[in-house]
């Protein structure tokens, strides 16, 4: 006979007592684009700022969980799922700790970022375009993937042999072939602020 798994308790210090003791609403903000394209690199910069003002942040760089929580995960569809299902389950314990969470990650379904997008509260959740045209994010390749790619060496590679599905509509869009990445990582900040997620 199975014992009915107990009810999720209703606990008193949530998201938002958690973010008002941190002077901020928690939030998340979802970085997508092409390799190359500098989602690393303005996620780094607009983490300064935040840090800077003293608001309580953490970055998720799709790199680095690859290399960790999803090492045993591939690039095939199915995998490249379970990938962004884990990183957007990470993302919203800690927004639910109060932080701003700022996700770098290629993720080039939308299906797959709108099902992280229903997981937050409305205003909780900022799907940022970092975007780049194909032939100028291959000529940054900063780490070859390209040139692998293009020489069969890597399969199911986003921009080449898999596609990218950009946002419909972002809560911001970056063009980072013509803005530097202080001036991409201004325009989110300046959007989070706008947004309320935190003070002037």
């Amino acid at each position: 006979m199975s014992v009915p798994l107990p009810l999720a308790p209703q606990l008193q210090v949530d998201r938002a007592a958690r973010g008002l003791l941190k002077g901020h609403r928690p939030a998340v903000v979802w970085l997508t684009g092409l390799s190359g394209a500098g989602k690393s690199t303005v996620a780094d910069r607009l983490e300064q700022r935040l840090h800077a003002r003293g608001l309580h942040t953490y970055l998720l760089d799709g790199d680095l969980l690859r290399g960790g929580l999803n090492r045993d995960l591939g690039f095939a569809a199915a995998d490249r799922v379970e990938n962004i299902r884990r990183v957007g389950e990470v993302a919203r314990l800690m927004a639910d700790a109060g932080l701003i969470v700022i996700v770098a990650l290629i993720s080039p379904f939308r299906a797959d970022r709108q099902a992280v997008r229903e997981r937050f509260a409305p205003g909780e959740f900022f799907e940022v375009h970092v975007d780049v045209p194909l032939e100028v994010a291959e000529q940054r390749d900063p780490k070859g993937l390209y040139r692998k790619a293009r020489a069969g060496l890597l399969k199911d590679f986003t921009g080449i042999d898999s596609p990218y599905e950009p946002p419909v509509e972002p809560e911001l869009l970056l063009r980072t072939a013509a803005v530097t990445p202080d001036q991409a990582a201004d325009a989110v900040l300046e959007r989070l602020r706008e947004a309320g997620i935190f003070g002037a």
